[in-house]
């Protein structure tokens, strides 16, 4: 299976903590948050990975290394991060998993996402009851362990839990997915966020959902995500010294209104 990680953008809104670096290379403890996605995907068997940059293609190019493939998003400032899997279309055939580059998250919700059963499957925080959405999360609605709708725009009440970013296609769905970001591409909707396209997928195939049960992740996106992956986020996965071999297997999700407390961040 191939690895695709999506950081062509800028991350503007964290300048005030990641300085002029794009998001991907933000220092969280001694290692650069890319770095920790590599290190998590070769940990889990992954060597076949693929970058997408385009702000500061180079510095991400030089921190990647010449084992990492680089597929260069020219048009970074105009576009999103579906045109930006779209640029990488001819890699992802044979099946791969798919990450935003702006994510820190315990090595376990991979290794969750990449063993579940089903060859097709998002990894969702589900929803806790007391806990409304707010306008940023991209909210995931399942029905019978399978997304059926996903949206910022969503109303918080019929949302069942958060889209963490990180998502798996098998060959088959590989296949589907590149003509979902054809035909998208092609009607010029090169703004959209990745998750279009997965909304589209689901009207051709069904996505299953995998449950993060618990284990902490961030998506860093302002300055308060970036103090809070730093002194919050990567203390609680790095306290977390479990063996993957020792942990639970991955589970598919119960019903609506069944749903295990899982949180967001920590």
């Amino acid at each position: 299976m191939r690895a695709v990680i999506l950081a062509a953008g800028r991350g503007g809104r964290l300048r005030g903590a990641a300085g002029d670096r794009p998001k991907c290379l933000a220092r969280i403890g001694s290692r650069l948050l890319i770095e920790r996605q590599i290190d998590a995907l070769r940990a889990c068997g992954i060597d076949d990975i693929a970058v997408v940059a385009g702000y500061r293609a180079a510095d991400v190019r030089r921190v990647c290394g010449p084992d990492v493939d680089l597929v260069h998003n020219a048009r970074h400032a105009t576009t999103n991060s579906l045109y930006s899997l779209w640029l990488a279309r001819d890699l992802i055939a044979g099946g791969f998993v798919v990450l935003n580059g702006d994510v820190l998250f315990h090595r376990q919700l991979l290794s969750d996402l990449i063993s579940a059963r089903y060859d097709d499957a998002l990894l969702m925080a589900a929803r806790a009851a007391d806990e409304p959405f707010s306008d940023e999360e991209m909210k995931v609605q399942v029905r019978r362990g399978c997304v059926v709708d996903i949206d910022k725009s969503m109303p918080s009440s019929q949302a069942d839990g958060e889209n963490v970013g990180l998502v798996k296609f098998g060959p088959d769905g590989a296949a589907v997915m590149v003509g979902v970001l054809d035909e998208i591409v092609a009607a010029g909707g090169v703004r959209e966020w990745l998750p279009r396209a997965f909304a589209a997928f689901v009207d051709r195939r069904p996505l299953h959902v995998v449950e993060s049960r618990g284990f902490p992740w961030i998506e860093i996106d302002f300055p308060e995500d970036y103090w809070r992956a730093c002194s919050e986020v990567l203390p609680a996965i790095e306290a977390d010294d479990a063996p993957a071999t020792g942990l639970p297997a991955p589970r598919a999700l119960t019903p609506a209104g069944q749903l295990g407390r899982t949180l967001r961040h920590v």
